[in-house]
């Protein structure tokens, strides 16, 4: 019987696993570039049920939730007007230098300058490679062409390089909008032709408000059959435990 419980108990941890992934999700409904988490359950391992059960009968452990990675679905395009906002549009990443020294990649385009003229991220990620303003020129003199090109005071200074992965559902989620590589994702090369940027706009999150609302009333209900199911439980463990006094 105590079986019973923590399969139920499982349940419960699965569908908050779930409800966590989602409450993410809305939280970050409008940040430029997030891509909402996709979440999968599996079955945990059956075990042969016991004494007094029917032969050849198992009993389930419950279920497990686990991350099934991001959903890498375009996201709408959210004009800002901004001379350094670039909205990534297909398959592509945007790849910066981490504080650390590490390469990762983004699709966050909110860019900025640093007090050495260079550009940045919003996090102070360097753009790799790097592209550094003259001094004297401010961001409203910069153009980026949907190459990637930036221009400024009509001269090439650089070139925003994009990138793009075999596998991005196997990128190691880092925060803050900004993905390593891994083995299973491939190594970072560069985009093809139908990836290109648009300057003044930013994507926005492909979270669907309505979708992840439903899903969260959905997980909620979940958890609570699962919280019943153990209280059930408890109670035919109490009624069995005063039959044998």
């Amino acid at each position: 019987m105590l079986e019973g419980m923590r399969a139920a108990a499982s349940g419960m941890i699965a569908q908050q696993r779930h409800m966590d992934a989602l409450s993410n999700d809305i939280a970050n409904v409008n940040t430029s570039g997030y891509k909402h988490e996709r979440t999968s359950f599996r079955d945990l391992v059956a075990s042969a049920t016991g004494l007094g059960g029917a032969k050849g009968v198992t009993a389930g452990a419950g279920a497990a939730a686990e991350s099934a990675g991001r959903g890498w679905g375009q996201g709408a395009l959210r004009v800002t007007d901004q001379p350094l906002d670039v909205a990534i549009q297909g398959d592509g990443f945007l790849q910066v230098k981490r504080a650390d020294g590490s390469t990762a990649l983004t699709r966050n385009g909110a860019l900025q300058v640093d007090i050495r003229g260079r550009l940045k991220t919003s996090d102070g990620a360097l753009l790799q490679p790097p592209i550094t303003l003259p001094e004297g020129v401010s961001p409203d003199q910069v153009k980026i062409s949907s190459d990637g090109t930036v221009v400024a005071q009509g001269q090439p200074i650089g070139r925003l390089t994009l990138v793009s992965v075999t596998a991005p559902r196997e990128l190691l989620d880092a925060g803050n909008g900004v993905y390593t590589t891994t083995p299973g994702s491939g190594t970072a090369r560069a985009s093809g032709p139908g990836t290109s940027l648009a300057q003044g706009a930013l994507e926005a999150s492909n979270v669907d408000l309505g979708d992840a609302m439903v899903d969260m009333m959905a997980a909620q209900r979940g958890f609570q059959m699962a919280s019943q199911a153990v209280r059930t439980q408890d109670q035919m463990l109490s009624i069995a435990n005063g039959i044998k006094q």
